[in-house]
């Protein structure tokens, strides 16, 4: 029979270097790991919105097709960070006053869908089609103001001041580019509605 005091002599534990040494490793793992995780983050972050965008002007270029209607993708409509697809009121050539007079309305989001004025406000009434606003990530900047006009054949048109209709995108076409922390994603509009966004 054993002695009491030698009960706990063959018991295996930590020492207080082994765990000393532990929490050093780990410590170091983190400080390494950490920055690069930022980074992913970041970029995950940015890449959000940039599909965000990209998919605003996918819809614009369907629902234009479809519904046989002259639609914009407005950004920073109304303050920035906020993307919203509307339908144009009137047609490209002669687009009706109430379009330009409405910018600022037909962006807020309390007024979703906008609600066509008049005595008639059937669904044959335009704008049936206005999409809602879309929120941007708070550190995300768009760096162009140029709304993107696309027609029912499909192609894309931007605004130079120089009278209605708007003239096609052109080739390269438009760049919108996101910025988030440094980092930058660009989506490409063409003349023919090509939307090409940065992977």
């Amino acid at each position: 029979m054993r002695a009491p005091n030698q009960r706990f002599s063959g018991t295996r534990g930590f020492t207080l270097i082994d765990m000393v040494a532990t929490i050093a490793i780990i410590g170091t793992l983190l400080a390494i790991s950490v920055p690069q995780l930022i980074d992913v983050v970041d970029g995950y972050r940015l890449g959000m919105a940039t599909r965000v965008v990209e998919r605003e002007l996918q819809f614009a270029k369907l629902k234009a097709v479809s519904a046989e209607s002259p639609m914009r993708v407005r950004f920073n409509c109304p303050v920035a960070r906020q993307v919203r697809v509307v339908e144009l009121i009137g047609t490209s050539a002669v687009p009706n006053a109430n379009d330009a007079d409405n910018y600022t309305d037909r962006c807020k989001e309390t007024i979703y869908p906008y609600k066509a004025t008049g005595s008639d406000t059937s669904r044959l009434t335009k704008p049936n089609n206005d999409g809602p606003v879309r929120y941007l990530d708070s550190s995300v900047t768009i760096t162009t103001s140029k709304t993107i006009e696309f027609w029912p054949d499909g192609t894309a048109h931007i605004d130079t001041n120089a009278g209605n209709p708007w003239p096609a995108a052109g080739n390269p076409g438009v760049t919108i580019t996101l910025t988030r922390k440094g980092k930058t994603k660009n989506i490409v509009v063409n003349g023919l509605g090509k939307i090409q966004m940065d992977r």
